[in-house]
């Protein structure tokens, strides 16, 4: 029984770093959209802001899939 709280522990951890990830790339691209007044997303110079972007979105939304809870 502990070992199975333990387990689903880590998965509410794991779920909510998850959801950091997307919350942080979310406020990050508007964080640069406001600071820079650009949100065009074919600009040259904007590239290194909208990788980060991706990055951040798709490792949230992909440890929020893989954390969740099995039926």
């Amino acid at each position: 029984m502990p070992e199975q709280e333990e387990s689903e522990t880590h998965r509410k951890i794991w779920f909510a770093a998850s959801v950091f990830l997307i919350v942080l790339g979310i406020v990050f691209y508007w964080t640069w959209g406001v600071m820079f007044n650009t949100w065009n997303i074919f600009e040259v110079e904007s590239l290194g802001a909208y990788v980060i972007t991706v990055l951040l979105l798709s490792f949230g939304i992909i440890g929020a899939l893989l954390t969740k809870k099995k039926k």
